[in-house]
């Protein structure tokens, strides 16, 4: 019955990992390079993603929840939408690195709208990768993409916080 289930559950790992070995004895390059991908992204995740919880905790232990609620809590207005873009632009690394800092902004009080847009800014407006964009695709392509984009996530925040309102609930992870 477990044996079932655990095999149920990670019927996905197991395809991979069959059709990953079947790829290298065939030699099936669409197959190799897959795998090969997958391998540079799990390493960087390996490095990456304790190195964020460990800065995730820190940040859980030493930020009380009083200052979240004042200032990126529901009532937060507009000072809330500026820290939390603010916040997302400094930080660098992958989109899935934000996720552990939203699910701390919510636990500790943050509002609906502030999350969303903390993760819209995450995904775009990060300084590190604004230097690139910058650097490849000139100032005026990155400040009409950056002045389009902060509205639209401003907007999706709103629109987030009218859709979940306070029914809004992460489920802790067993």
């Amino acid at each position: 019955m477990v044996k079932k289930t655990l095999i149920k559950q990670y019927a996905w790992v197991i395809l991979f990992l069959i059709l990953s070995i079947g790829s290298y004895f065939a030699g099936f390059k669409p197959g190799l390079t897959i795998y090969s991908n997958f391998q540079k992204s799990f390493i960087e995740m390996l490095v990456f993603v304790p190195v964020i919880f460990i800065l995730v905790g820190l940040f859980d232990v030493w930020v009380p929840k009083e200052t979240i609620e004042k200032y990126i809590g529901k009532e937060s207005g507009i000072l809330g939408i500026f820290l939390v873009t603010f916040l997302a632009m400094l930080q660098a690394g992958p989109l899935y690195g934000a996720f552990p800092v939203a699910y701390i902004l919510y636990k500790k009080g943050a509002g609906v709208r502030n999350i969303f847009i903390y993760l819209g800014a995450f995904s775009s407006l990060k300084i590190p990768m604004l230097g690139l964009e910058l650097g490849y695709l000139g100032l005026k392509y990155t400040l009409v993409r950056s002045l389009v984009s902060l509205p639209l996530f401003i907007l999706v925040g709103f629109l987030m916080e009218k859709l979940v309102g306070d029914d809004f609930k992460v489920k802790d992870a067993n």
